[in-house]
Formats: C-alpha cells, structure tokens, sequence
C-alpha cells in the first residue's frame, strides 16, 4: 500500500524523481501462485489408492523422540525436530521403499531466527522496520534446514501481543498487525521462494491460529476473549498476510478463543481459514494441543495432557480437531488411534478425512518430495554448508539494523575506541544468551560475546561481571539467583574508574524468554539496576552507556533515570557483539524503531498506541479521566516507533492529492524526511491513519505505511504511500468487511506520535 518517491534534495540539487515500490507493499504483494492441475491429479490418485489405515498414519505428526522404523513403514506423515540428516534419511528411506504406498514424511523443524546462523530474535528484527531483514533470515535458514532433509518450518510466529510478561512476545513483530504482516509475509517469500519444491527452500507454517499473543495475566496456554471485530482488526491480518504471501501451512493454537480451543475451532479453521481466505494447504495442532481439549483427568487413555473440557475423552477430541479443520496432530494420536472407530459411529467423515490427506499430500508434492525425498548426506556433513562468511555478514548487518538507540543525553555514543572501555554486567561476556531463545540448532561457541565484540574494537577493554545469572529455568527459576548478590560491585566500580568509558551489559537472560517464561515483574531482574547505580556514582562524569539483551518491554524508568544512554539491543543473534560495537564505536548509526511499547511500569500494562479511545481519554492533570492515580503520565516510557540516531531528522512537506475519494478509491500521500544532523543515518517514515467517526470506536492511530529512508547530512527524500479502502476500512462485530463516509485523518513522522495532519473525506 506504500509507494516510494525517490526525490533526493542535498542541497540546492534535486536528483530525478523515479517512482518505484517501497519495501512494505513489495512483502505484502500477495504471490501464491495457482493449485497445480497436475498436482492435484496425483493427489487424487494416491489418495484413491490408499487403505483408511493409510490415510490415519498421514495425518499423524511424530516428534523425533516418538519415531519409530515401523511409523515410517506404515506410512507416518510427519516428524518434527529430528534435525540429524543420518537419521532422517534412515526414516525417509523406510517410507519411500518400504511403505506399501511409497509415501516420502515431511520432516519440520522450529527455525525460528536462524537454523545454524541465528539472527536477531523475530521481536529484534521487526525493529528494523525492514522486511529484508526477515527475508533475508528465512532465507538462510530455509538453505540451512533444507540442507540436514528438512522441509517445513514452524515459522513466522505472527502472534500480534499487547503484553510484555508473555515469554512469546519474543517470537513476533510486537503490538501492530501492519508491521506484523510485513514482516511474517516477508519471511514467508524468504523461506519459500517462488516455489518451495527448490533443493534450499521450504515450506512455512504461519503460527499461532489464533490470538495466542493474548493469554488472560501473560501466561502462556491461557484464555482469551475478545470480540469479532477486534479479532479481524488486529489478530487475523498477519495470519492473512501470510497466507497471501503463499504459506502453505498453519499451526493451530494451544489457547482457547472465546471458550473454543484454537485446535478445535471450526470458525477460525475452516469458515475463515479455508472458506473464506481460499486456503488450500493444511493446518497442524500445536503439542499434544488436541489431547489438551480432554476434560480432566484424562480418558481414554487414561493419560497424558487434559484441561480445556471441551471433550470428554481422546477419541471426542480427536472428532472435535478433524472435523474443526486440524489436518494433522502432533504428539498426541487421538485421531490415528481412534479414527475406524470414529468412522463407523459417523463421529468424523470419510470425506472430511479425505479433505485432511488430500491437503497434507498437495504440499507434500508441492515440496517436490516424492521427487527428491533424500538428503545429501555429503552436503549436510559439510561445515561449509553452514554459517559461512556471508551468511554471518548477513546477521551481524540484520542486528545493526535491530537495535533501538533509546537514550543518548550529551551524545554520550559512539564512544571512542581509542579510548579504554570497560565492560561491566553479568551479560557482558556471554556467548549462550546472545543466540537468545529458540536458537535452532545455532551453538554458543558460534556466537561473539559482547566484550569479545568490544574487545576487537578496542584492544585494552576489560570486563567485569559484577553479578552473575543462573539460566534457570521453571519452576527453578522462581528461587534462581540472578544477580541477588552485590559482592562484585566493588570490583566492577574499580574497572569503572579504571577506564575512559563504561558500557554496563544488563537484561534477561535467554531462558526469562520464549514459551513458559511469563514474567509477573518486567523489571531488570535481580540488582542489575543497583549494578548501574553503584557504576553510575563512581564515575559521575564519564560515558556510561547501557546495552539491553531482552525478549520482551522492559519497565525502565530506573534505568533511564541513570544512565546517559541506552541501546536496546535484544537478543542480536550469532554476530551480537561484533553488531553492538559497531553501534556503540560509531560505525553504525542505529535506526531500529520499537515494533511495541515501553511501559513506565508494569501497572500500565496492556499499554498499546493503537488502543481504541475513551469518552474521558487519560489526562494526567485531572481526575476524572482514564488515568492511574499514583502516576502523573499517560504515555509510555517509550511508544511505538520511536527510536533516535546519531543524526537527526525532520518530517516535513505532508501533503495528499486530494481530499474527496471514492470508497474504492485511493489517496497519495507525500513526506520528506531530511537528514538535519551531520552524520549520515537512517530515518523510518511513518504513516498512521485514525477514523474519528465510524459506527464502531476506531483506534486512536493505526500504521499504514512505512519506509527506511538512508540520507546524507543535508539530505532529503520525498516518500509516497497509497491509501485505499484496505486501510480506510474495518470489520465490523459480523465479520463483515465496511468501508462508511466521513473524514479519515492521515499522520505523518517518525513514531507514533506523528504530529502532522492531513485529512480527507470517503464519499458515498
């Protein structure tokens, strides 16, 4: 929906204008391509040969540890997270010769940010507003997964979430359906390619359908409720954006919506997900999410996960998935083990069986399995074949472009290489959490601690830990000692006032992230904030500068408090310390802008800037609004889209080319961004659209557009984004998709809190 104007203005001289795409309408560009009529054929006829016994084992999903010689020779149809190409090869030779019926398994795998070469946590790179960061990620990822015999990855996460204690939020693009969408449907094109059936590509499975990033209090597998219209506006987008960019698989989620497991869902698996949205591939469970639908205890078996009480026991769940639209169960076996008997009750369907196989069968010869099922056994022993020189280029520039220069008083970074730096904090000298969680198959001797980054920068760095992290995990983690002691402080004081210049190496460690990692506090953990105090203090007058290593918003407050600078770095993947000292010695100009929230503290949460709003909006300075009474603000700590840079930036020139439009029509909009500093840098233009009065209360902005802009000093360049009815329009509570009259209000900036105004009126 964004289109770039290329006008370049240094100076006096204004280059030629060309009009080309921007990036997020090139990810978003819908490129599924048309069910193959030679596919299909085949489809139809293995499908017409097989026994119903046949057809149960396909839509089975084993993990590595469930395996057997004897699954792959009655014809299993999956198996995830085997990753030794040895052993998928032993399996996939027994399906393909032995199986009556020579069925190839699809082998799946969580490549989440990274098989072997991890990039920045999904979270991070959505900070670099730049789908070629997610591209370029599940790009190499896919060549390094389809390298060991794998073909399919649980991967884009593109949960959209309003809550920080959730250890997932890590695995998305944060609070916005738009970025979301930008960014899951990029990663989908990289992963996939234009056709997935290619030796270094694989197919993607868009997780998790749906409203995952939403549990009741942040933690994992829980409630959620909402309303239609609030499900359609910014939960389904993503998934939807995914789909169109040509994911042929979903996963199904662990939570129920609305009273109604993700996994049992008929509305939002096949009214919407197949009917409505045309998809043709198939949809797995999530672990043992049908088993989780038993009622407790559990029966029949007499075992296993249970809770949601929606069936009685396994053979009504296994009903209740199939005939809800799951395709294919992972771990648990309530459909395999118990679909004859369901058959002949008339419990589930042999059509809608037939639907199932039918669907994991076309993406099975969509994959090009039954042409090449086996593994190069040569190629994926090779250690050539996996982070290389390039792909760790590649993840070093991707975490550059992901961090978030949130503070920077006194222009305190860069600092000086030449100069002695001292690094302090329990995360400085830590290889294993710079891979951050879900690290694939990525090993902590690949990564580059911090200080081994700052180190080859500037050759008389220290470090010094003050405290160090447990890497707990529950339900140890609730008494871990992260950083409880304060008997390193003086040793670190002394490294400080030893050296021209500090950075303090604070956050979570890579375990206080991803599932099962709910946090009721989203504080530093332990005395990391008395760590930066007690440094602080001791060299009042020297640059301090704080990198955070996190998964999730932290309350900052404190920090910000004290510390002249502060870089959010995340969890930067493999290259983490090369990346940050390129940003912290000045060699790259930070650029990342935050894709969620920063609460002040944690009583704010959910805090989100495209909230709906109130008839007594917050105002700090009166009573009787929607305010907190022991917190004279508002806003975040840090809002969505904001981010600062060595340089400095304007928004100017915001105009529209007209001010009447069709409801099928559309609106150009135009804005310069300059470069107003003296460093060369990168700005991200942002576009946001509020509907003011509409039959439903629309939210108080909404991003529709956006472009990374690179400038000289002195440096402008015009960007143009199309809005049309896709953006002007909203569901309403029946589902139904409308597009009502009146005034739109257009904002044009840098974050959220754009400040210039347009407006235009949708016609009848």
């Amino acid at each position: 929906m964004a289109a770039v104007l290329a006008t370049l203005v240094g100076g006096s001289v204004i280059a030629a204008t060309q009009v080309s795409q921007s990036s997020d309408e090139q990810a978003l560009a819908p490129s599924r391509p048309p069910a193959s009529r030679t596919i299909e054929q085949k489809v139809d006829d293995l499908l017409d040969r097989m026994t119903t016994k046949e057809k149960l084992q396909q839509v089975q999903l084993l993990s590595d540890g469930q395996i057997t010689d004897a699954d792959a020779e009655n014809g299993v149809g999956g198996v995830f997270s085997l990753t030794d190409p040895a052993k998928i090869n032993h399996y996939q030779h027994i399906a393909v010769e032995q199986s009556r019926l020579h069925i190839p398994i699809l082998f799946a795998f969580d490549t989440i940010h990274g098989y072997r070469t991890i990039f920045p946590v999904p979270l991070g790179a959505a900070s670099s507003f730049d789908p070629d960061v997610a591209r370029t990620d599940a790009t190499i990822g896919a060549r390094e997964s389809a390298t060991v015999g794998l073909k399919q990855v649980y991967s884009p996460m593109v949960d959209v979430s309003h809550e920080p204690r959730w250890g997932r939020i890590v695995e998305g693009a944060g609070e916005d359906p738009y970025l979301g969408s930008v960014m899951g449907a990029a990663r989908v094109k990289g992963a996939q390619g234009s056709r997935y059936s290619t030796r270094d590509k694989v197919v993607s499975s868009v997780k998790h359908y749906v409203a995952y990033g939403e549990p009741e209090g942040g933690r994992d597998y829980n409630t959620t409720d909402m309303s239609e219209q609030r499900l359609r506006n910014l939960y389904l987008p993503p998934f939807k954006a995914a789909i169109d960019a040509g994911a042929d698989t979903v996963m199904c989620s662990f939570n129920s919506l609305n009273g109604v497991p993700g996994c049992a869902n008929r509305y939002t698996e096949t009214t919407i997900l197949k009917k409505q949205w045309g998809f043709d591939g198939f949809i797995e469970s999530d672990y043992t999410a049908v088993a989780e639908t038993r009622a407790c205890p559990p029966r029949t078996p007499d075992e296993g996960p249970c809770g949601h009480g929606t069936a009685a026991d396994g053979p009504q769940a296994g009903a209740n998935a199939l005939m809800a639209g799951t395709d294919s169960e992972m771990v648990s076996t309530n459909i395999r083990d118990y679909g004859q008997q369901l058959l002949q009750q008339h419990r589930i369907t042999m059509s809608r069986l037939d639907d199932a196989v039918r669907r994991i069968l076309r993406v099975k010869f969509r994959a090009g399995l039954f042409s090449h099922p086996y593994v190069d056994q040569d190629r994926a022993t090779d250690p050539a074949s996996f982070l290389t020189d390039a792909d760790r280029a590649a993840a070093r520039k991707a975490a550059g472009e992901s961090m978030v220069l949130l503070k920077n008083s006194d222009s305190t970074l860069p600092l000086d290489k030449s100069k002695q730096t001292a690094v302090i904090g329990p995360l400085g000298d830590s290889k294993h959490d710079m891979l951050g969680p879900w690290w694939g198959r990525g090993e902590d001797s690949d990564a580059v601690s911090l200080f081994d980054g700052i180190k080859a920068q500037d050759p008389s760095a220290t470090y010094t830990p003050g405290c160090t992290m447990s890497h707990a995990e529950p339900p140890d983690a609730a008494t871990a000692d992260d950083c409880t002691s304060t008997a390193g402080f003086a040793e670190a004081v002394a490294a400080a006032r030893s050296a021209d210049q500090v950075v303090l190496a604070l956050g979570e460690t890579r375990e206080m992230s991803a599932e099962a990692e709910a946090r009721t506090t989203i504080d530093l953990p332990g005395k990391q904030q008395e760590l930066l105090d007690a440094v602080r203090a001791a060299v009042p007058d020297k640059p301090v500068a704080v990198v955070l290593f996190n998964g999730r918003p932290l309350t900052l407050a404190q920090v910000d408090a004290t510390a002249p600078a502060i870089l959010e770095a995340w969890f930067p993947g493999v290259e983490a310390g090369n990346a940050v000292a390129d940003v912290v010695f000045g060699g790259v100009n930070p650029s990342g802008k935050l894709p969620v929230s920063f609460p002040r503290t944690l009583g704010q949460v959910p805090i989100y800037y495209n909230h709906e709003p109130t008839g007594r909006p917050c105002d700090a300075t009166q009573k009787y609004t929607s305010r907190y009474r022991d917190l004279n603000a508002c806003d975040p700590l840090y809002e969505f889209g904001f981010g600062l840079s060595y340089t400095t930036f304007s928004v100017s020139d915001f105009a529209i080319d007209q001010s009447r439009v069709r409801p099928n029509g559309r609106v150009h909009a135009t804005m310069t961004v300059t470069n107003t500093g003296s460093r060369a840098g990168t700005d991200v233009a942002q576009l946001y659209l509020h509907d003011p009065v509409a039959s439903l209360s629309q939210p108080v902005r909404r991003l529709r557009g956006f472009e990374r802009v690179a400038l000289d000093p002195g440096e402008s360049r015009t960007v143009s984004f199309t809005i049309d009815r896709s953006d002007f329009g909203f569901y309403d509570n029946r589902g139904h998709f409308v597009v009502e009259p009146g005034r739109i209000e257009l904002y044009a900036g840098d974050s959220s809190s754009a400040s210039l105004r347009r407006t235009f009126t949708v016609t009848r």
